[in-house]
């Protein structure tokens, strides 16, 4: 669907059941400080619906066995969800093989993963491209590697929207540059960013593309072969699913190639104390024992999310988000920090001589959950000339009526330090 008329799609919008979605995940209807909660820090975790929660329950109540080592009835079945999982996920994404999907803790470790296994393609004078919004988990690995091989770090710049500046990506584009990391989905602005043309640029002058899925894999719908990206990650519980799992999908060629992140059990083909050869992807990267519940939990999780549809997901989180810029945008004294044409569902902002944490530490006694800091993005926030900002972040069990309780929270804030 067309985001533009996304923004407008009463029909679709009233497709979703969100009241009975919100019945499946418990905490929603909790209290917090004596108020019904209002959770709004979708952005640095979602929350579970019970698909999840029971069948982790239930793995370990009934079913709990280690991977790959045993030859025992609970041992294979414990295999087997988890590959039946790496399937899932495969499908998810439109990967073209299951080899390619690589477990991981969260797309932090997917991020130092390629990071690291990269590390000899790189010679003396390279270039890394990675833009000015990205989270720091995108930009400490790849300053880590320039210091290590003598590489340079090159920084697209974004404009007074949040938006990058794509001529000048261009310019960035050279015969030396090797890889280029960037954001789907800026967690500090909400920005979409044009991956597939990014993408496409990139592989004109030869350089592979990571793609940093974290907040784009819950929200819109991710074909990785259709982006004809090298890479791409994104966290489980980030998308309704366990913390402690995470997803890295890699082009099988480049697997095959990179070297080991870490050694240990599982990931080999031979030992010995002459030479050790190693197992063939996705086994490669995934040293020692896995989060083996985590994975089958996000399975119910990706479940989840595909039988309510990214068409009806992204319509309902665009209207929301689309309601609550509208309303904010009329509170006195009160700015937004990234005002794309293009966004997910977040909205960052600023109080005039507020500070945002005083922001936050209000509406949370109103039961309102929101986000403050500089979100793990200090270069962006550093950007629009402020130390931090308060973080409002929707999802599909939100609802209208929510925002206008964090609007009438939010006058009360400026009541509270006029």
């Amino acid at each position: 669907m067309n985001r533009e008329n996304v923004k407008n799609s009463a029909e679709t919008f009233q497709l979703l059941d969100v009241e009975k979605i919100r019945r499946d995940f418990p905490l929603l209807s909790h209290q917090m400080n004596a108020h019904p909660l209002v959770y709004f820090d979708n952005t640095a975790t979602t929350q579970k619906p019970l698909a999840v929660i029971e069948r982790m329950d239930d793995f370990y109540r009934n079913e709990y066995a280690t991977v790959h080592r045993g030859v025992y009835t609970l041992s294979q079945n414990s295999t087997w969800e988890c590959d039946l999982v790496r399937d899932k996920v495969k499908q998810f994404l439109n990967a073209g093989d299951v080899s390619e999907i690589i477990f991981v803790r969260g797309a932090t470790e997917a991020i130092n993963l390629v990071a690291a296994g990269s590390r000899k393609f790189f010679q003396a004078g390279d270039e890394i491209v990675i833009s000015e919004m990205e989270h720091h988990a995108n930009i400490i690995p790849w300053q880590r590697l320039c210091e290590e091989k003598n590489l340079k770090l090159r920084v697209i710049p974004v404009n007074d929207r949040g938006e990058l500046i794509f001529e000048e990506y261009k310019k960035l584009l050279n015969e030396r540059t090797r890889m280029v990391a960037v954001t789907h989905i800026s967690n500090a602005l909400g920005t979409v960013n044009p991956v597939k043309e990014i993408i496409r640029l990139a592989h004109e002058r030869g350089a592979q593309v990571l793609i940093d899925g974290a907040q784009s894999a819950a929200h819109i719908k991710v074909d990785v072969q259709d982006l004809d990206c090298d890479f791409f990650c994104f966290s489980g519980h980030k998308a309704y699913g366990p913390t402690g799992v995470g997803v890295l999908y890699g082009k099988l060629e480049h697997l095959e190639a990179m070297d080991p992140y870490q050694g240990g059990g599982e990931m080999i083909e031979v030992v010995t104390f002459e030479k050790t050869t190693y197992a063939k992807p996705p086994l490669k990267f995934e040293a020692g024992t896995p989060a083996i519940a985590e994975i089958i939990g996000l399975g119910p999780a990706l479940d989840y999310i595909q039988n309510i549809g990214f068409e009806k997901i992204d319509a309902y989180e665009q209207e929301l988000l689309h309601e609550a810029t509208e309303k904010l945008s009329k509170i006195r004294g009160l700015k937004i920090i990234g005002t794309a044409k293009e966004k997910g569902p977040i909205i960052s902002f600023v109080f005039e001589d507020i500070h945002p944490h005083d922001i936050g530490t209000i509406l949370d006694q109103e039961g309102i959950a929101i986000r403050t800091g500089h979100h793990c993005a200090q270069p962006i926030i550093r950007r629009f000339g402020v130390a931090a900002t308060a973080r409002a972040s929707f999802a599909f069990y939100n609802t209208k009526e929510e925002i206008d309780i964090f609007v009438k929270a939010l006058e009360k804030v400026r009541e509270v330090f006029k």
